[in-house]
């Protein structure tokens, strides 16, 4: 058994690939294998994996298909990884050499089923950092089951995290997969039958912000298959665990009612106070544990800590109907000042 596999999904990234399979084949853990998903690329991605596999054998895994998306594609993954744990990694991004070798270490050490690092944010065409996040994290290890508003800190991401294989191989599908904020879901279902999550506080992951990412390609036409498959995750919580649903109506919230909210902003034809008065609506009769979720409480915090203060702020102005005006002032510090606050 390899003690990590990598999942790489690959899709118009000829450019940016052979330095993310580079940090990968160079990692200083030993026993990795490199899953490639070649996910119906149109430009050169296919060759350069098999030049990669040429030189590193079976440390290279490719698989070619059809473009079906990134959902499909970390599923097709999963289903043959061998690894003792899984990770993800994408392909326009790459990691520190010992990525692999101290998220494996933190695993083990806490006997953790998920261990975390954090990551920075860097400008693909300048090169400058913009942010570096998640290096504060809310304990060396925490057991979910205890604590699971400690989850509300994590990012919504899964390519700076590694998984017990038993994680994602038994996890369960969607029937409607989501268009848009599918990382978060995905990772909502990784957390179903998780105990302990470990955290490494290093940056150790380079993401790379793209002028063409999807996140400034978000049209509202976009949100009900959103919404659906929010529904549906919460339906496998409903089924499989739940004590954890006061977390998924805080999630949600947090994904639907600010993130995507906030994503949206900035289409231009988008009426932006009917798609937020929509979105409550939604929120109020399918997640309406977001109003009151213990979580998000300044009595809880004060037991607890107040790693969620920020997101008790905004909830307070959601509440208040002034979304619009902290829209404003958010995307204002983050296009002009440069401040970008995290959740």
């Amino acid at each position: 058994m390899k003690k990590i596999s990598f999942i790489v999904p690959c899709y118009k990234v000829e450019q940016y690939l052979p330095r993310c399979l580079e940090s990968l084949v160079n990692q200083t853990l030993d026993d990795i294998e490199i899953i490639c998903i070649n996910d119906g690329s149109p430009d050169n991605c296919i060759n350069i994996l098999h030049s990669y596999q040429e030189k590193y054998g079976d440390k290279i895994v490719i698989i070619d298909k059809k473009n079906e998306g990134v959902w499909r594609g970390r599923h097709d993954g999963v289903k043959i990884a061998t690894g003792e744990y899984i990770g993800f990694v994408d392909s326009d991004d790459y990691v520190a050499l010992d990525y692999a070798e101290k998220l494996y270490k933190a695993a083990n050490e806490y006997k953790a089923d998920i261990s975390v690092c954090g990551f920075d944010r860097i400008d693909l065409e300048t090169g400058k950092l913009y942010s570096r996040e998640m290096c504060k994290g809310p304990d060396k290890n925490f057991d979910i089951r205890k604590n699971p508003e400690k989850i509300l800190t994590l990012n919504g991401a899964p390519w700076n995290k590694i998984y017990k294989a038993h994680l994602l191989k038994e996890m369960e599908d969607l029937p409607h997969p989501p268009r848009i904020l599918d990382d978060m879901m995905f990772l909502l279902l990784a957390y179903v039958h998780a105990k302990r999550v470990a955290f490494v506080p290093e940056s150790l992951v380079y993401y790379m912000i793209r002028s063409d990412s999807i996140i400034n390609t978000i049209k509202e036409e976009q949100i009900d298959s959103t919404y659906r498959a929010m529904i549906e995750v919460k339906d496998v919580y409903k089924r499989c665990n739940p004590k954890m649903i006061p977390l998924i109506d805080a999630m949600a919230f947090l994904h639907l009612g600010v993130s995507l909210m906030f994503r949206l902003s900035y289409d231009p034809n988008c009426d932006l106070s009917k798609a937020i008065h929509r979105n409550i609506k939604f929120m109020d009769k399918y997640f309406s544990g977001w109003r009151r979720c213990k979580y998000l409480t300044i009595s809880y915090m004060r037991k607890n800590g107040f790693d969620n203060l920020k997101l008790w702020v905004v909830r307070w102005v959601y509440r208040v109907h002034l979304f619009r005006v902290f829209l404003a002032v958010y995307k204002f510090m983050i296009n002009k000042l440069k401040i970008d606050i995290k959740w």
